[in-house]
């Protein structure tokens, strides 16, 4: 009710217009709060006091009005005013929220409008033509847009969006899903302001009396989320992180904003695990009214909450979508009466549930609906609605409001889904015992169908044990997977199809746990069994990569193998995994910590002293892991713990929850006086091993921890049906929302603890590797990771699933690409070369890069860093030369060069190879190797060779040039600046003469009579120069494209000096002049430059590079000073960690520009 929309329309990029054009609305008050700026005879440019510079205590009271009353949500901070002379009326026809938008509105009204509106004869004629004008050009955004999309968000909160990346500089795939005003506890005192929620951050903005306050938390930070009450922060919600906590309250609806806080920090900790990104729901039914106040996004996660909620309560699978509820009455023929509650409608299903807890529940699934009509209304029965299944069972749905909408929306979804003829879902016969009769009523008499009542009743005889006849049928049925069994008819065969014969580290795992699923059952002690419990493993493997195998499985399968088809077993394997426990079996098994926590939370709860002492041992996180994972089935006689897998099917994880704290509370005492860890585990195993079913006929297997731990005198047994019994008692209240509820509160925990645990990982891995600290590490870690996440959900030029492994080693599972490696590179390497280190970043990138899939890991991006920073100058200036090398320089010459080469040296060896292995055929008899010469060899292999100086390439003439312009950048913003020039002046014309005679040895010590060969590159060949000015000539002339600014020519005398005087024939120390430079194309890098042709047979190596550097001292200080990388971290760590726009133009720029 607070919020206030006003209309405004987003010009569409294909007219080329500005981006806010407005219907125009009459304006009274101009100038009470405006400033004007700019005016013709027709329109006046105004602009809010209290935004931009300046405005005196006037503007400060507006601004601090504008944020407390949110009006610079609602208000522009610019706009344009149409008037006319005559008129005391002005029209508001445009709004900006930046000087440049606005400063586009008015130019297009100038170069457009003006002209034409001064030959008008009178006002009323200008303001209809503009009011015309700009409500045609709205009209004609929206006829454009209409194919784009669905809908769009009031004009609120697209203001609010643009104020949000404004404020806190957002990019545009940062998308607001909703705003609330609120209190900030800053200290004591609290700053009225506005939180704005959107997909990644958490932030709040505060404006107040000339104080700014501005905070943006990314949701992937947070670590808890509480709503809670308190003397000094009544109602408040507590946002904390790893460092900080932060106190938000005065909420108009704390309720509201809380939740969408949840679901918010839920998405984000989904990212952490398996980063996927959040996607918008783009099949959303459109409201049928305008909802002014509620964005879609916000709609979105509204229906997601209804959707969640849904399938939770009828165990539906992820894909099913809510369409409605409404309220009604059901008959129940058992019952013989009617009870209130809802209907509920999806895509595949009508579910029923009654107002009060488990009085009835239903579900019918839409392929076994074969007639909906509307039955005669009298006032007994009001509005009827008769729901006919295939079995020829009625359903009577009663007191419903729109029965009109209602059955023709059952229709719908009846005429898209598919006829089910072909697949009996019916379960067995119920015929037989008077058990198997009590459950014939839940499914209608005379009959059996899908569509089972579930009532207290049916509770009463789960808890009394299924009979075995119809356990299978019945977890089914409870679990939901009868459904999935049906609708997806030979999905199974095609899996164990598809998996047979493949290898992985699942199929690895589960045939190392074959026979260690109850080897204690017969079914299980031949291949038979084992066939069938490795085929359903694999299958799911296959079906869900992501999860694979996890131990426990296996118990838990081989269980539903003895009561299932292996294809119903595979559905119900799947209903565990994917939907009753979720997140149990990943490979961090992060579901079943995160239930640990809420176990732990119970029992601090309920039972206070003996968490203490339970604390005090350590006991609680070991036992609870195992209870959880395999239902008790590894820690409870198997005919004992499958009725607690009757209950779980039907309650779901409250029961093992009951269970497990019943168990706890049964053994107090004992647990109390033991001493340490060990005796507590022991109490409680004996005490699960002597929990038997008496109802059993077949005597019970006793484990073997109860026959070690047995004593003398036997442990009572402990009646399973008692337990069960005494856990209702006792813990029965405990409902699934206070489980859900206290499940998000661990899964902040639990997952930002395991990111903790991978940090630490990481850090002690790479502790051995690279010489930085530990705390420089942790830091380096943590924004090598942000770069990762940052592109899941702002995108990149690969998917985020593609970059990240969760089977590799921590410090190798996120990896980054070149745009965000050239991000790093430029933040934190300590060698700037201005423009230059674009082009050093992709050169370092590619040299990571070894396997060349355009990803680089932590381990690597460490590897490179560090040697900038912690090696030796030999090691420094090794990295530089490899930089300059193939793969770190893709010069297209330089790649000719290579392949030039190898081509020599192939040919000019391979006639001495293929002597070599005649003669070593003709004179060396075969020897007789064993396996251990083999295994030396493997060895051998396998050992990392230490690479030295030698075992590097030669580096050529183009190399060598484009590694001088690197040192040349490198040194620009250098103390030593005209030092360094010198130097490496110095050396490169001392290197150059080098290569020269390198290369007349290489050609066997005779001077060639021709000129050496050189790369064609123009069609036309000018004349070469002489080989002793070609690589300086070439030198000079790429360093004088490199520098900052042009270079000057040397005069004709200095033209005419020798060529073995200083190097300041080449290089001055101030700027470089350049010697006698041809007009011969050349290419160097990628690009053609005038300059003398490349000697390709011109060649130094690294050592020769290295002992020319020695002989310069500013040189080699350059390359051994220390460097610290705390400063470089502590800047980007300043910055926002969200990557931020390009900024606009300044206010005074602008203005500016406008004059």
């Amino acid at each position: 009710a607070w919020f206030v929309c006003v209309p405004f329309q987003i010009m569409s990029s294909q007219l080329n217009l500005p981006q806010m054009w407005i219907e125009p609305e009459e304006v009274l008050l101009v100038g009470a709060l405006w400033v004007s700026e700019r005016a013709n005879p027709f329109f006046i440019l105004q602009r809010r006091r209290g935004h931009g510079r300046g405005g005196g205590l006037s503007g400060l009271l507006v601004g601090t009005l504008d944020v407390v009353l949110d009006s610079s949500a609602r208000v522009a901070p610019y706009r344009i005013l149409l008037q006319t002379a005559d008129s005391q009326v002005y029209w508001n026809i445009a709004c900006g929220s930046s000087r440049k938008e606005i400063t586009e509105h008015w130019d297009w009204l100038e170069s457009n409008l003006l002209q034409t509106i001064s030959i008008f004869d009178n006002d009323e004629d200008v303001i209809t033509f503009v009011k015309g004008k700009i409500s045609g050009i709205i009209a004609e955004e929206k006829r454009l847009k209409q194919g784009e999309e669905q809908e769009e968000d009031s004009g609120k909160f697209r203001e609010a969006e643009l104020k949000m990346r404004r404020l806190f500089g957002m990019p545009e795939e940062e998308k607001l899903v909703n705003y609330y005003s609120c209190s900030y506890w800053k200290g004591r005192v609290p700053r009225q302001g506005w939180v704005y929620l959107s997909i990644n951050h958490l932030c709040f903005y505060s404006f107040l009396l000339g104080k700014e306050v501005t905070l943006v938390i990314p949701w992937m930070e947070v670590t808890q989320l509480e709503k809670n009450a308190t003397l000094v922060f009544p109602e408040s919600i507590r946002v904390s992180t790893r460092h900080t906590e932060h106190y938000f309250s005065m909420f108009l609806n704390i309720n509201d904003t809380f939740k969408l806080m949840e679901q918010l920090a839920n998405i984000a900790m989904r990212q952490l695990l398996d980063n996927e990104a959040f996607a918008a729901d783009r099949s959303l039914p459109k409201p049928c009214k305008t909802l002014k106040n509620v964005s879609t996004l916000k709609r979105d996660f509204d229906a997601r909450a209804k959707n969640e909620r849904y399938r939770a309560m009828f165990r539906l699978t992820q894909d099913e979508r809510l369409d409605g509820h409404t309220d009604c009455t059901l008959w129940t023929p058992f019952a013989k009466m009617h009870i209130v509650g809802q209907l509920f409608i999806s895509n595949n299903y009508i579910c029923f549930s009654s107002r009060e807890e488990d009085l009835c529940q239903l579900i019918i699934p839409l392929r076994e609906v074969s007639i909906v009509e509307k039955a005669d209304s009298s006032s007994v029965l009001p509005c009827p609605v008769s729901i006919s299944t295939k079995n020829k069972m009625t359903f009577l749905f009663a007191n419903l409001k729109d029965r009109e909408f209602l059955v023709q929306r059952i229709s719908d979804f009846l005429q898209r889904t598919p006829d089910s003829s072909w697949f009996d879902t019916s379960p067995p016969s119920l015929i037989g015992s008077s058990v198997c009769q009590s459950y014939l009523t839940l499914f209608g008499p005379g009959t059996q169908s899908v569509c089972m009542y579930r009532t207290s009743r049916t509770r009463e005889l789960v808890l009394n044990g299924i009979p075995e006849c119809l356990r299978g049928e019945l977890w089914l049925l409870f679990s939901g997977a009868q459904n999935e069994l049906a609708t997806h008819p030979g999905y199974y065969g095609d899996l164990v199809e598809q998996a047979m014969g493949m290898c992985s580290l699942a199929t690895d795992e589960i045939e190392r746990d074959l026979h260690r699923s109850m080897p204690e059952h017969r079914a299980f002690q031949n291949e038979t069994g084992i066939a069938a419990l490795r085929r359903v493993l694999t299958a799911y493997a296959h079906r869900n990569p992501g999860i694979g195998y996890c131990q426990a499985m296996n118990i838990v399968t081989s269980v539903l193998l003895l009561y299932c088809t292996e294809e119903q077993a595979f559905w119900l394997l799947v209903a565990l995994c994917e939907r009753m426990l979720p997140d149990y079996y990943n490979t961090r098994v992060v579901g079943a910590l995160v239930d640990q926590g809420v176990f732990e939370d119970l029992t601090r709860s309920s039972l206070p002293q003996l968490y203490e002492h339970m604390q005090e041992l350590g006991v609680i996180s070991t036992i609870s892991l195992s209870w959880f994972l395999t239902l008790f089935l590894s820690v409870m006689p198997f005919d004992s713990a499958v009725l607690l897998v009757d209950c779980f099917f039907y309650e779901g994880i409250k029961v093992i929850f009951q269970v497990a704290l019943t168990v706890l509370l049964d053994n107090m005492d004992a647990l109390l006086s033991s001493s340490d860890e060990g005796e507590a585990m022991t109490v409680l195993g004996r005490y699960l091993d002597n929990v038997v079913n008496k109802q059993t006929v077949a005597p019970p297997i006793p484990h073997l921890h109860a026959v070690l731990t047995s004593g003398d005198e036997p442990p009572p047994e402990i009646d399973i049906f008692d337990l069960i019994k005494s856990s209702y008692e006792k813990f029965g209240s405990l409902s699934s929302d206070v489980i859900e509820q206290m499940r998000f509160k661990q899964r902040l925990k639990v997952i930002q603890s395991l990111e903790d645990t991978a940090k630490r990982s990481v850090v002690r891995a790479m502790m051995t590797e690279s010489a930085f600290s530990i705390e420089e590490l942790e830091e380096l870690y943590c924004l090598f990771k942000s770069k990762h996440m940052t592109s899941c959900y702002w995108g990149s030029s690969s998917s985020a699933a593609e970059r990240h492994d969760p089977s590799l080693p921590y410090l190798e599972q996120y990896r980054i690409d070149p745009v965000q490696f050239s991000q790093l590179f430029s933040a934190l390497a300590p060698w700037v070369c201005g423009g230059h280190t674009t082009t050093l970043s992709s050169r370092l990138f590619r040299l990571l890069d070894q396997n060349q899939d355009q990803l680089v890991n932590f381990k690597e991006f460490i590897t490179g860093l560090s040697g900038m920073y912690h090696g030796d100058m030999t090691e420094k200036l090794k990295l530089l030369y490899k930089l300059h090398l193939p793969p770190g320089n893709s010069s297209l010459v330089a790649q000719h060069n290579i392949n030039r080469d190898d081509t020599l040296v192939l040919d000019s060896e391979s006639s001495f190879l293929s002597d070599l292995d005649t003669f070593q055929q003709q004179e060396v008899a075969p020897e007789v190797k064993d396996y251990r010469y083999y295994l030396r060899m493997w060895a051998k292999e396998k050992e990392p060779k230490k690479e030295t100086i030698k075992d590097l390439p030669r580096m050529n003439q183009e190399q060598f040039i484009e590694f001088c312009k690197t040192l040349y950048n490198m040194f620009s913003e250098d103390p030593s600046e005209q030092e360094l020039y010198h130097a490496i002046a110095t050396v490169a014309s001392l290197l150059l003469r080098i290569g020269e005679v390198g290369k007349k040895f290489g050609n066997g010590g005779k001077m060639q009579e021709t000129t050496s060969q050189t790369l064609p590159i123009s069609a036309e060949q000018e004349e070469e120069p002489d080989e002793g000015t070609s690589g300086e000539a070439l030198l000079c002339q790429a360093l004088a494209d490199a520098q900052l600014e042009p270079a000057v020519l040397q005069t004709s005398d200095e033209e005419n000096k020798d060529d073995t005087e200083s190097s300041y024939s080449v290089v001055s120390s101030g700027s470089l002049l350049c010697e006698d430079i041809a007009h011969d194309t050349v290419l160097i890098g990628a690009e053609q430059r005038q300059g003398s042709t490349l000697d390709v047979d011109w060649s130094i190596t690294f050592e020769q590079v290295l002992a020319s550097l020695l002989t310069e001292p500013v040189l080699v200080e350059y390359f051994e000073r220390k460097m610290d990388i705390q400063a470089k971290m502590a800047t980007c760590k300043a910055q926002r960690v969200v990557e931020r726009q390009v900024s606009s133009p300044s206010e005074q720029e602008l203005m500016h520009h406008s004059t």
